[in-house]
């Protein structure tokens, strides 16, 4: 409920109506208003845990502005102290006394930080493993879980208490329960703090080292000698691009091996039985030894790439994260691989007629081994509502291209459209994972559409596709794969998502929202050549609906022959293929 009302307020309106709170609460403090006070120091408390819960972005703006957490808990236990002197008047020594109890607390926090920081420093991540036992590496004890969070500032938050207190004593005139709530914050820190210094005492001379670390992992790699190495080196935000050659790398005959540069990413990487090693630090990557690996795998194109690129002993494949017609699909960059391979004549094609300089014999087409697990239907399901799976693209680094993503001209009239069909429909909304990331209108646009789903009823945190009702998917789960098994109607954008969907030879639709004429369209974007082609005004959904409702499908020959052109034949299939190139870089 909070999260679908926060929607509707801007990134810039949450901070600010939370600044509001603190705000009210050092002038009410000041004035002696207990009422108003009470009132806002509540928001307050329940506003930091709601943007925690469902607005980081304005957490992360108001850091960036220099309104950090720290200042708003200085702010909070300051209005605490003018709150208890206007309404109390305590003497000299019981005002010392206020301005103490959260002094206190600060300081054990800082200096329990200062520890913890120390403490870090005799176990340093030079490296993380995932499916890897690295034997027995002695690591200097660490401090309990729970006071993770309580840390240098954080510490803080146990001041909390006092805003309770100084209320009650501000009624009853009479400072004791401030006194008391100021003695347990205390102790609280006092207990974390003395939990922290101990622990850096025990350890006191012990600790793993940096080379420590290192030494094991390649200690791991000789013994475990892989063949194979998935490599990704980009942020967080695009691991679903290293994801989705897990499941073909682990089906291998080779042995595999996942090696990734960012802690973020390998924190939110899916599941995996591979081998996985990351090595943020491009000195330390670039001393392992990796002779044994004779085939490596990019998902991207990023900077980072060089320090595995730089490896002469193994053959460097390219291998993206989806063909599509998109520019991005004919990168230049390509060029610095041994091999680029794509899904069938499709991409073959694209690369010649770009020119970018990857020669033909450089390219494999190799299928999509991922689509192994997309149904082949053909007439629409009977057992579930009529589903249609509206998966949008970003709108990528370009102001001026609309084929990057239909969301920001014509989403809100999509899905305004699937929403009224009669008969109704089930509508999946999955935007792309980066919808919104530079552009503010298309968030804006995503936003309401959220927004719209949800007053129809819809789950708009979906994680998982049973039951009738439409569905807003955000998240890892459900995947791409598992939308498409239980869509009857595809629309979507020029993307990589149109080609894999081709492989259920289902219908789909491309937006086309700039009105370029129809024959133009499909010779400009290859992989609309079986689709059903959408306009700005949505004026043809509903013969669409209408259409591939009834199972009376022109394009199903069409979308045959495109199947072949885009993803390759089906024997031998795409895994199949996939082992056989392997194997040939291997030997």
């Amino acid at each position: 409920m909070f999260g679908t009302l926060l929607q509707r307020l801007g990134v810039p309106a949450r901070g600010a109506l939370l600044l509001l709170c603190y705000f009210v609460m050092l002038v009410t403090g000041a004035l002696g208003w207990v009422g108003a006070f009470a009132v806002a120091g509540v928001a307050a408390v329940a506003g930091e845990f709601i943007l925690n819960r469902w607005s980081n972005p304005s957490r992360v703006l108001l850091d960036k502005v220099g309104l950090s957490r720290v200042y708003r808990q200085l702010a909070r236990d300051l209005s605490v102290v003018l709150l208890a002197v206007a309404t109390v008047s305590p003497g000299i020594g019981e005002t010392i006394v206020l301005l103490l109890l959260p002094a206190v607390v600060w300081t054990v926090g800082v200096f329990a930080g200062a520890f913890s920081r120390m403490i870090n420093r005799r176990n340093p991540v030079s490296a993380l493993v995932r499916n890897i036992d690295l034997g027995p590496i002695r690591e200097a004890p660490r401090p309990p879980v729970w006071t993770t969070g309580l840390m240098g500032s954080g510490m803080a938050q146990v001041n909390i208490l006092l805003v309770p207190a100084v209320v009650i004593a501000a009624l009853i005139g009479d400072l004791v329960p401030v006194f008391i709530a100021g003695t347990l914050t205390i102790g609280a820190a006092a207990l974390v703090g003395g939990f922290v210094a101990l622990t850096w005492l025990r350890g006191r001379g012990q600790g793993t080292g940096k080379s420590a670390v290192l030494a094991a992992v390649q200690t791991w790699l000789d013994a475990y000698q892989p063949q194979v190495a998935l490599y990704f080196a980009g942020p967080a935000k695009d691991v679903y691009q290293a994801n989705m050659w897990l499941a073909p790398t682990e089906a291998l005959d080779q042995r595999g091996v996942v090696l990734m540069r960012s802690k973020e990413a390998f924190l939110e990487m899916a599941d995996t039985r591979l081998p996985v090693i990351c090595v943020p630090t491009s000195v330390d990557f670039m001393n392992l030894e990796l002779g044994s690996i004779r085939a490596s795998l990019y998902a991207a194109n990023v900077g980072a790439n060089i320090h595995m690129l730089r490896e002469p002993g193994m053959k460097h494949v390219f291998v993206g994260h989806g063909d599509s017609d998109k520019q991005a699909s004919v990168n230049p960059y390509s060029k610095v691989y041994d091999e680029v391979w794509v899904a069938g004549l499709a991409g073959r094609e694209r690369y010649a007629r770009a020119g970018v300089g990857v020669l033909d014999a450089d390219i494999v087409e190799i299928g999509r081994p991922q689509l192994a697990g997309v149904h082949t239907f053909g007439a629409p399901a009977t057992d579930r509502p009529f589903t249609v799976l509206y998966a949008p693209t970003w709108e990528g680094w370009l102001d001026d291209d609309p084929y990057h993503t239909s969301l920001t001209a014509m989403g809100e009239r999509i899905v305004k459209g699937l929403l009224k069909a009669q008969p109704g429909v089930r509508l999946i909304y999955k935007p792309h994972p980066l919808t919104g990331a530079r552009s503010k209108e298309t968030k804006a646009v995503h936003d309401r559409v959220v927004a719209r789903i949800a007053a129809a009823g819809g789950d708009i945190a979906a994680t998982s596709l049973d039951g009738p009702g439409h569905r807003v998917v955000t998240g890892r789960v459900p995947a791409l794969f598992d939308c498409f098994n239980q869509t009857d109607l595809l629309i979507s954008d020029v993307s990589s998502v149109v080609s894999d969907f081709v492989q259920s030879q289902r219908p789909y639709v491309v937006a086309n929202p700039s009105g370029l004429p129809e024959d133009d369209f499909r010779v400009k974007f290859p992989t609309a050549r079986a689709a059903y082609l959408l306009s700005q005004d949505c004026g043809e959904l509903e013969k669409i609906l209408s259409l591939t409702r009834a199972g009376d499908d022109p394009l199903t020959e069409a979308r045959r022959d495109l199947k072949t052109y885009l993803l390759g034949p089906d024997d031998p299939n795409a895994m199949e293929r996939f082992r056989e190139e392997i194997t040939r870089l291997c030997h």
